[in-house]
């Protein structure tokens, strides 16, 4: 058990340096997960119309997402299971400002905190809810066109400090951007559609291609009703560091989702959940000798609309 701690030691340190190494520092969202073109799998049934977003200008949303990782780490000689304290993250979105392209607007993190157990140690449990906090005040400026392609984005200086987890962090962006903010199709649709959505993500600088597939299951008025599947898959490759004489070799990452959506065409945040595993074989290669170890993780995300605040609109 030693020897299987000690390999997942390093690897969070490995994941976290190989992150740092490739981070710059004024990258932005926009540049961090670029957004391929959507494929119409099945237009659906007659009538069939545009997915447009109509986000008024001035318009708010708040929202809270949860995220709970279980994970089970096994060496040649070990295994290791980790469960990871919830994350709750209260979000502001907004408010929008309309622009020639579509609509901008803030995504902040208003408070973050650890999700524990009631019986937890209370040093432990005050020691997760410090390190949650990290995350408060992280947020970005996007824009996005009418079908949800985002144009441009950057984070805000609070995002960029370097001990914010940059892992986490585009982890979280990853996640929200999957379900709050859907990419639409350019054709009409109807009942029973299928399109999806192609990325190349960077996962601790390792290139993973990631597809989500989205089924229009119903409609009433600008309140869609989606089914959720996500599939990633990260080929054989490798990052080197010859100053410390360390490799990291990937042989496999694969993860797979379902999940539910309520999408509102004229609001920034959505209601969804979404669970999901993941498998990943990494290999090591230290001055000190080789190990394999895989990783198996079973992950749920919640995200709720609290509230929807809509602008002041005089009478007429």
């Amino acid at each position: 058990m030693k020897k299987s701690v000690v390999w997942m030691a390093l690897l969070a340190v490995l994941v976290a340096t190989a992150a740092c190494k490739k981070e710059k520092p004024a990258e932005t969202a926009a540049t961090a997960t670029p957004l391929d073109t959507v494929t119409v799998l099945d237009a659906g049934q007659e009538p069939r119309l545009p997915l447009r977003y109509r986000i008024p200008e001035g318009a708010t949303t708040s929202s809270t997402s949860t995220f709970r990782v279980v994970t089970l780490a096994e060496s040649s000689d070990a295994e290791a299971v980790s469960v990871l304290p919830g994350l709750r993250l209260n979000v502001v979105s907004g408010p929008a400002a309309i622009t020639e392209q579509g609509v901008r607007f803030d995504v902040d993190v208003v408070k973050s905190a650890a999700v524990v157990p009631p019986d937890l140690d209370e040093a432990i449990a005050a020691d997760l809810q410090a390190s949650a906090r990290i995350l408060d005040e992280v947020g970005a400026w996007v824009e996005m066109d009418d079908r949800g392609k985002r144009i441009a984005g950057e984070l805000n200086e609070a995002a960029k400090r370097p001990d914010i987890p940059k892992r986490l962090l585009r982890m979280i962006i990853n996640a929200r951007t999957t379900v709050t903010r859907v990419q639409l199709p350019e054709e009409p649709v109807g009942l029973g559609a299928r399109w999806q959505v192609r990325r190349e993500l960077d996962v601790f600088g390792f290139k993973v291609t990631q597809v989500d597939t989205y089924q229009l299951v119903d409609r009433a008025g600008d309140e869609l009703m989606l089914n959720l599947w996500v599939q990633q898959n990260g080929l054989p490759q490798t990052i080197s560091f010859p100053e410390e004489g360390i490799e990291i070799g990937v042989e496999s990452m694969k993860s797979e989702a379902t999940g539910q959506i309520t999408l509102n065409l004229d609001a920034l945040e959505s209601d969804a959940e979404a669970h999901g595993k993941s498998n990943d074989k990494i290999r090591f290669k230290t001055p000190d000798g080789t190990d394999s170890v895989e990783i198996q993780e079973v992950f749920d995300l919640q995200v709720a609309n609290t509230t929807k605040l809509m602008p002041n609109v005089p009478a007429k």
